[in-house]
């Protein structure tokens, strides 16, 4: 079952990072690693949001672009994009996001519920929001995003 936000308190250390015009973050502890390696071999009869898998040091790693996943638009290859690897029921999986900011300090008890313009279908992919001191920042629930697929 879903954990909420206000459910949770103590520090909160957020990796954030945009996929398309959206600020993301995703709580630092669940990210083993940040990849910009992009090589990755296609699977035939995935779903569109599976962009492949590669190899990283001996693991298989299934490679997600995350803006598809979350019904934004698809996120594109560029010098500033990056995998962001996270592991999801013993299995490695990587986040394609556009590109990567600031790791942001604060406290659950400041998690605000999704705002009603993410509540929708892909709203449960959100824990909620947090304001820093320039932008809103959308935390995603990595296990819930995953759920569907593994």
């Amino acid at each position: 079952m879903k954990q909420q936000a206000k459910e949770k308190t103590g520090a909160l250390q957020l990796s954030c990072f945009y996929v398309g015009s959206a600020l993301c973050g995703i709580d630092i502890n669940l990210i083993q690693e940040m990849n910009r390696q992009m090589e990755m071999t296609k699977v035939p009869q995935a779903p569109p949001y599976v962009l492949g898998i590669m190899n990283l040091r001996g693991r298989i790693v299934t490679i997600i672009d995350l803006g598809r996943k979350l019904g934004l638009a698809p996120s594109k290859t560029t010098e500033s994009s990056r995998i962001i690897i996270v592991n999801s029921r013993d299995e490695n999986i990587g986040l394609l996001v556009d590109h990567i900011t600031d790791v942001v300090t604060s406290k659950w008890e400041y998690v605000e519920p999704n705002p009603s313009n993410i509540n929708a279908v892909k709203g449960r992919y959100f824990q909620g929001a947090l304001a820093s001191s320039k932008d809103l920042i959308a935390l995603l629930d990595i296990g819930e995003v995953l759920h569907d697929d593994w």
